[in-house]
């Protein structure tokens, strides 16, 4: 339940940073709008299927987008890593 001091500090956050995210969303569109307009690249392409996982993560109601992002775009931790790349 969202209360008067929440909903306060949500148009805080809103007053702040509204720009930023409307750029933000405008300079993504663009973005997408060339890849559909250069043939929108192979459906079987794993960056194609990373960036729908991101923009379902982005139109989802769950907490933790960020996360959820970052995790989507990483590879597995694996303690042997070093040894993998040469380090």
């Amino acid at each position: 339940m969202m209360t008067a001091t929440s909903t306060a500090s949500g148009n805080k956050v809103l007053d702040r940073e509204f720009f930023e995210i409307r750029h933000t969303i405008l300079a993504l569109a663009a973005s997408l709008d060339r890849l559909e307009r250069a043939g929108g690249g192979s459906d079987d392409d794993r960056r194609r299927r990373l960036l729908r996982e991101g923009l379902d993560v982005l139109g989802s109601d769950a907490p933790n987008k960020a996360e959820r992002v970052q995790l989507a775009f990483s590879r597995e931790y694996d303690p042997a890593w070093r040894s993998k790349f040469g380090l």
